[in-house]
Formats: C-alpha cells, sequence, structure tokens
C-alpha cells in the first residue's frame, strides 16, 4: 500500500479504480496529452491502459498518487508517479499530469516533493528519472525546479524525448 501525503495545499493518495473517469476525462483534453504519445483518442484502448495501470503492482511503495487540492478535497487535479520506466524498468521515474484548470499554480512541483523524499528517503533509491519531450516547457521548468537535470537525448514510442535524472547526493545536497 501507498502512503498518503500532505503538503501545505494537496492531498496526495493512492489511486484506485474510483479515479478513474477523472483520469478519463483528464486525458481527453489534447493540451493535457499534447505531449504524451498515448491511446487518448481511442476509448476502450485508453479505457484499458489505464484499467492496467492502475491494477499493476509497481512493487513496495512505487505506483500513482491521485492529487486533491486541501480546500476542495473532491477536486481531482492530476496525479504524480513513482514507478519503473514505462511500467518495465529497471529505472524509476517520477512523473505527473494535471488538468489543465490546475496548471501554472505550482502544483505538480509541490506534489512531487514528498514523492521524492519516499523515493530517496524511505525507499533508498540511487536515482530517478523523467523523461519529458522537448517542447513540454511547464514540465521541464516542474523537473529543474525540482533539482533534476538533463542527462540524455532518449526516445518513447518512436519520439524524441529528452531524459532528466536526480541521484540521492543531488537530493541530499539540496
Amino acid at each position: 500500500m501507498l502512503p498518503t501525503f500532505e503538503t501545505g495545499r494537496l492531498i496526495l493518495r493512492p489511486r484506485t479504480l474510483a479515479d478513474i473517469d477523472d483520469c478519463l476525462a483528464m486525458d481527453r483534453d489534447p493540451e493535457v496529452t499534447r505531449f504524451i504519445p498515448g491511446p487518448w483518442g481511442d476509448p476502450e484502448a485508453h479505457r484499458l491502459f489505464l484499467t492496467s495501470r492502475m491494477e499493476a503492482d509497481f512493487g513496495d511503495g512505487l505506483g500513482y498518487w491521485s492529487i486533491f487540492a486541501k480546500e476542495d478535497p473532491k477536486q481531482f487535479l492530476g496525479w504524480i508517479l513513482l514507478i519503473p520506466v514505462d511500467a518495465v524498468g529497471p529505472d524509476i521515474e517520477i512523473g505527473w499530469r494535471l488538468n489543465r484548470f490546475a496548471w501554472g499554480k505550482g502544483y505538480a512541483t509541490e506534489a512531487a516533493r514528498p514523492v521524492l523524499t519516499h523515493a530517496f528517503g524511505t525507499l533508498g533509491l540511487e536515482r530517478l528519472i523523467a523523461d519529458i519531450a522537448p517542447g513540454n516547457t511547464a514540465s521541464i521548468r516542474v523537473a529543474e525546479k525540482l533539482g533534476l537535470s538533463p542527462t540524455r537525448e532518449t526516445t518513447y514510442l518512436g519520439q524524441p524525448f529528452a531524459s532528466y535524472q536526480m541521484t540521492r547526493d543531488a537530493f541530499e545536497a539540496r
């Protein structure tokens, strides 16, 4: 079971199948998934993809958290993940996706901080990565605010991405 986290403004709780409709609705906004290849245009494949991710066992302490504002704890803002890269590994990735109405408020950075602490402090990971599409300047800014650094070019489903990383040493130095 994943822990629940609270920050100054947010509640992060383990994502469950009860969140599927909120996740589907968020992903149907073409601006939200603009930089992420996926089955967003095929309703059946999209639901199957989400269900498989929601039911997967990624290992102890790994998975997805749904993000809610403390001021309105029923309003789904988005999610944050800490899972093996592309659900396979061996590297562990951190990632985030938020509804468009939640953009520009610092929620992604705020939600990622306790997940980083969990990754390095509780799980004892040595390194995390975040693969980000080059044009996704908002996610690049979040990664940089968190202290992740670009390390190499990579691809995801045939599209170019940049791989950002943070080591335990870099985390502890912050």
